[in-house]
Order: C-alpha cells, then sequence, then structure tokens
C-alpha cells in the first residue's frame, strides 16, 4: 500500500508539474526562492536518466567517451569514430529501488557505419512506474493502471574531417501518466512531443613525457544539444511545459601505461536550457499578485510562459539570482576508466549539483568485461547523504559485436572443395 501512495504520488506530481509553467511557478514561495532554492522542473524528466552502465559508472559523465555503443544518448557523433563497425546494447535499470520495486528504465541502442565517414544509429527508451490502484477522493478504487513513458530516436552521424563529426537525431516521446483517468473537470490524456538533438566531437592523438618516458595520449572533446523540440501537454486545457532541453560538453583524456594497461579521465559539464522559475509579488497574506493582463507580477526574474527558442536563451540569464544562480543550474561529472588489456574495466566517478538546484550529490563504481561476442557493464550508485532515493542504483549494460558475429559466421562457414 505504502508503494502504491508513493507511485501514485510520483504520477500525480508529475502530471501537476506540467500545468502551465507560470501557475506551476507560482506555487514556490519568495522565502524560499529568497534561499535560493530553485530547482527547475520540466516533463518526461525521465529523459534525463542516464540509461547505460557505463557512463553511469563514471559519474553520468559521457558526452566525450570513445568506443560507446550507447552515443545515441550522449553524443551520435562518437560513432563514426568507434573502432567496431556495429553493435547492438541493451540495459535495464531498476529506478529508485529503495523506495518501490516496480519501477525500471529499459534502454535498447544500436549504431552501424554506412562507411569511414558515416554510420546511423537508433535507440528505444522505456520507462514503467509499475502497477498503480487508482481511487476517489473517497477511496473507492477506479481501476489499474501501469504509468510508463517512452522515446524512439533515429540519428546519422558523419565525419567532416580526420578528428572531427557532427550528428543530427529524432526523437519521438510519448508519456502516458494516468490513462484515460479524468481529475476535476480535465481529462488526463498522454502527453506527446517531437525533439531532435544536435551533437559534435573532436578526437586526437598525442605524445606526453613524462619523468623521462614517453605515453601514447588519446583525448576528445564533446558537446551536445538535447532533446529540442516542443512542449509536451497532458489535459485538454492545453497547459504545457517544457521538455528537458540539454546542453553537455566534457572532454576526456586516456594514456596508455603500456601496451596491456591505460587510464581515462572524462569530465562533464551539463546545463538545461530551459526557463528558471521566477520571483513572483505577492501580497501581505502571501497570494499572489495579478496584474491587468492576468498574468503573475514578476518581481524578480523573467516570465517562464515563452516560445521555445526563446526559452533555450532565455535560460542562460533569466535566474531571479543573477549569475551566481546561473552557476549554480551547472551540474558536474566526473570519472575514472582503467582498462587492463582492452577486456576489463574498473570505473569511479563522482556526481555534483547544486543543494539549491536539486542537491544531487553521488559516487559511482562499476566494472566493464569484453568477451569476444559481447560485453558486459554493471554500475553501482552511492550517494554522498544517508536517506537518498537513488541509493542502491544499480544499471546493467550487454553489448552485442557486429564484428565477431562477422568473423564468427565466416570462421564456421566451410570453404568450398575443390578437385
Amino acid at each position: 500500500m505504502r508503494n502504491n501512495k508513493f507511485k501514485l504520488s510520483f504520477v500525480f506530481i508529475g502530471i501537476l508539474s506540467i500545468n502551465f509553467v507560470t501557475e506551476s511557478s507560482a506555487q514556490i514561495a519568495t522565502s524560499q526562492l529568497d534561499g535560493r532554492q530553485n530547482t527547475i522542473t520540466t516533463a518526461v524528466p525521465f529523459l534525463m536518466i542516464i540509461p547505460e552502465a557505463r557512463g553511469g559508472a563514471m559519474g553520468d559523465a559521457g558526452v566525450a567517451l570513445p568506443n560507446d555503443a550507447n552515443a545515441m544518448h550522449w553524443n551520435l557523433s562518437k560513432i563514426v569514430f568507434n573502432e567496431k563497425k556495429g553493435a547492438v546494447s541493451l540495459s535495464y535499470t531498476p529506478w529508485l529501488r529503495s523506495l518501490v520495486p516496480d519501477i525500471s528504465l529499459a534502454y535498447m541502442s544500436a549504431y552501424g557505419k554506412i562507411n569511414d565517414r558515416s554510420a546511423i544509429s537508433g535507440s528505444l527508451r522505456y520507462f514503467s512506474l509499475g502497477n498503480i490502484q487508482f481511487t476517489d477522493q473517497f477511496g473507492n478504487p477506479l481501476g489499474t493502471y501501469n504509468p510508463n513513458e517512452l522515446a524512439v530516436d533515429f540519428g546519422y552521424a558523419s565525419r567532416l574531417s580526420e578528428h572531427f563529426s557532427l550528428g543530427i537525431a529524432f526523437r519521438y516521446i510519448r508519456s502516458d501518466l494516468a490513462g484515460a483517468f479524468n481529475q476535476s473537470q480535465a481529462a488526463v490524456r498522454a502527453g506527446n512531443s517531437y525533439a531532435g538533438d544536435i551533437t559534435s566531437y573532436y578526437t586526437n592523438k598525442t605524445k606526453i613525457k613524462l619523468e623521462g618516458k614517453k605515453y601514447n595520449l588519446n583525448y576528445a572533446f564533446g558537446g551536445a544539444i538535447t532533446n529540442i523540440g516542443s512542449k509536451i501537454s497532458y489535459t485538454s486545457k492545453q497547459f504545457e511545459n517544457f521538455i528537458p532541453i540539454n546542453l553537455r560538453v566534457g572532454t576526456y583524456g586516456m594514456i596508455e601505461i603500456d601496451k596491456y594497461n591505460s587510464i581515462a579521465l572524462a569530465v562533464d559539464f551539463n546545463k538545461l536550457m530551459v526557463p528558471s522559475n521566477p520571483i513572483y509579488a505577492r501580497d501581505s497574506s502571501g497570494i499572489i499578485i495579478f496584474g491587468s493582463d492576468n498574468k503573475p507580477v514578476i518581481n524578480e526574474g523573467y516570465d517562464p510562459d515563452v516560445p521555445i527558442i526563446q526559452g533555450m536563451i532565455q535560460s542562460f540569464y533569466d535566474a531571479p539570482g543573477g549569475f551566481k544562480e546561473e552557476l549554480q543550474e551547472i551540474t558536474i561529472s566526473t570519472g575514472l576508466e582503467y582498462w587492463y588489456d582492452k577486456q576489463f574495466a574498473l570505473r569511479a566517478g563522482y556526481f555534483h549539483e547544486s543543494e539549491f538546484k536539486g542537491n544531487r550529490k553521488f559516487m559511482t563504481f562499476g566494472a566493464g568485461f569484453r568477451f569476444n561476442v559481447f560485453g558486459l557493464d554493471l554500475s553501482y550508485l552511492v550517494p554522498i547523504e544517508q536517506r537518498n532515493p537513488l541509493e542502491r542504483t544499480l544499471r546493467f549494460t550487454l553489448i552485442f559485436d557486429f564484428d565477431a558475429f562477422t568473423s564468427q559466421d565466416k570462421e564456421q562457414t566451410p570453404s568450398p572443395i575443390t578437385e
């Protein structure tokens, strides 16, 4: 019963949060914002959950990681530089498992190189909140439903030079949180949105000298603006909210210690490109004051009810706390990765978010294995603070190598008999 109540709350928090942006923002008290407690909320936040285990084990860093079968999530441009011609990846994450047993995220990603300069990729993401028993205000059952969200992606990447590539992706998003459930007079329906990604990637090699020895250094820089798309609505009143349009930039460097050992560092910086909540004017009773245009009067910040492109640009200067608060909206991910003979990996990372913008701070650990035909990645999350809903988060990723399948088929095909 406790789990059902939690999940039901989770669903309706999502539904209520996607009401008209000004209405949602108006629920934040001035005193809270004076303390800079101003978390940015969007619809379909499942798009921001890291779906795979390699980046998940490196503090949620991955925009510049090379040889990535799950590049569709991080940075599509990387796939043209992958060592393998193609791969399929399957990932599974039991989500918030310290609170409820049946919320999960499943992710499938695949890519294939067309030639040395271009490649295509696709993915499917499915987020399930398990079964929920809906009731009316008197506790009478209204039926059971499985709230769920999904996203389907397709993308193309092209290498413009020996070291630089660009990518573009298209995404369909569907969020069905309550089926045909009706709340008051507003019918709740599934939300739909269309979005796209624009990505870039640069990679190169050099040599560095340390203590008289020369080492190979592989390095890369990545950038991606993801989920550039239409707002989403769940009700017949056409209340809409931004989806998580996101800017991620990062770098990666790997030193080859010797023939068998290498160690790498990755750093990502991440920012939501959606409007910040302003501070609204209130009377002595704490009630929001509305102007002659029937909109709430804003004391500090900017109106968040703006078109998509304007909202993306505005997100860099609209925080009511000024430049200091804008910096607080940037999350930092750092990760280390050690490989032995390109077959066994150990990983660790740290994720930092301002206490005024969500306060997610956690360590991550993981391992990876590469066999002839497939690979396996695992990650585990350890929060800095106690009783965090993300604690004990596990991710599992299984990768199938197209090249290995092809080579096995060739080995198993008998040579033609000649006389």
